[in-house]
């Protein structure tokens, strides 16, 4: 192991793009599939591992959802998200905030209240055994309609303590920012954080993203890749120092060869930019570290740039100043003693 990469490695991590089913690895979708008598359309994990090919955002939510049939019982979600948060434990993840997609369940039948009491075991069982503290995002699914986003909003407000914020993902087509304006506005009165995800490559990108920034008001940008298209934009999020969470290993299956740009022109250009894994379960199993290693990889970075990185996620995360100023000088003691 190189000196950089073990660097990497220990690096004090904070993870601000990651959905929590987009975790779920073979082998547990598996075991929860046997015990919920679901029958999966794979004879074993490694077959099914084998199967997630994807070219665009498309052909991944086809299998994306089609693997969330194992999760019906409070149990389940527990289980998905501890699964994560051991996995975060072991690369050095202090903190992170973490999408769940309930409209993906309760669309199936399983009821809101069963899948957030899971994850919420998950959190506190973390933030007590593990020491890794944890905020859960509630997103809602583009593809659907505005009436069913603002009804699951609704069914959020006795869980509220539970969510930190509330975000927007799926399909992009045809689904612009300001369909959910009334949403996000409901959202926000009712006391949220907004984000929204700007997926790479799509359809209106530049014109998604002005709408984030300057309809809804959102507090931070999942991906936001295409940003560096509008130098007009780029001085609209820096002016209102908004955060942007990319995830290097799914661009690449979007961009190709030219995700590795997108960081380092983010950093060169004094952008809020993160590093994170999104669905690492649907990537060959690349979590954060792994994402870091192969953006160091593509394109080099110096010890301070990598810093950077972990320092804008932590700046931009959801937590109280005193919480984020320690978690900032235990990543300052770090780079400090491995100088």
């Amino acid at each position: 192991m190189s000196n950089l990469t073990e660097f990497i490695v220990g690096l004090p991590k904070c993870e601000l793009h990651v959905h929590v089913e987009g975790t779920l690895e073979p082998e547990l979708k598996f075991a929860l599939a046997a015990r919920n008598n679901v029958t999966l359309p794979y004879p074993d994990a490694a077959q099914m591992r084998a199967a997630y090919s994807f070219h665009d955002l498309p052909s991944f939510l086809a299998v994306y959802y089609e693997g969330m049939s194992v999760l019906l019982t409070e149990n389940d979600f527990y289980d998905l998200a501890w699964a994560y948060l051991n996995k975060a434990r072991e690369q050095n993840i202090r903190y992170a905030e973490i999408f769940f997609d309930p409209q993906a369940h309760t669309s199936r039948g399983v009821a809101f209240g069963t899948v957030i009491r899971g994850l919420r075991r998950a959190v506190q069982d973390a933030r007590r055994l593990l020491d890794v503290r944890i905020q859960l995002i509630m997103c809602f699914l583009r593809d659907h309609s505005a009436e069913y986003a603002m009804a699951t909003l609704l069914e959020s407000l006795p869980y509220q303590e539970w969510i930190v914020g509330v975000g927007l993902d799926s399909d992009e087509r045809g689904n612009p920012p300001v369909k959910f304006e009334k949403v996000f506005a409901r959202a926000r009165a009712e006391g949220y954080q907004l984000t929204m995800h700007c997926d790479v490559d799509q359809e209106n990108s530049v014109e998604h993203l002005r709408q984030c920034v300057e309809v809804i008001g959102v507090d931070r940008i999942d991906h936001g890749v295409n940003c560096l298209d509008s130098a007009q934009l780029q001085t609209e999020i820096r002016a209102r120092g908004l955060g942007l969470t990319v995830c290097p290993v799914s661009t690449g299956y979007v961009r190709g060869s030219t995700w590795q740009d997108a960081v380092r022109q983010m950093l060169d250009r004094d952008l809020r930019v993160t590093v994170n894994s999104d669905d690492p379960a649907y990537f060959a199993g690349r979590y954060v570290t792994e994402n870091l290693l192969l953006q160091h990889g593509a394109a080099p970075m110096s010890r301070d740039e990598l810093v950077r990185l972990q320092r804008n996620a932590f700046e931009i995360a959801w937590l109280p100043s005193p919480v984020k100023d320690a978690y900032l000088d235990e990543l300052d003691r770090y780079a400090v003693g491995r100088a």
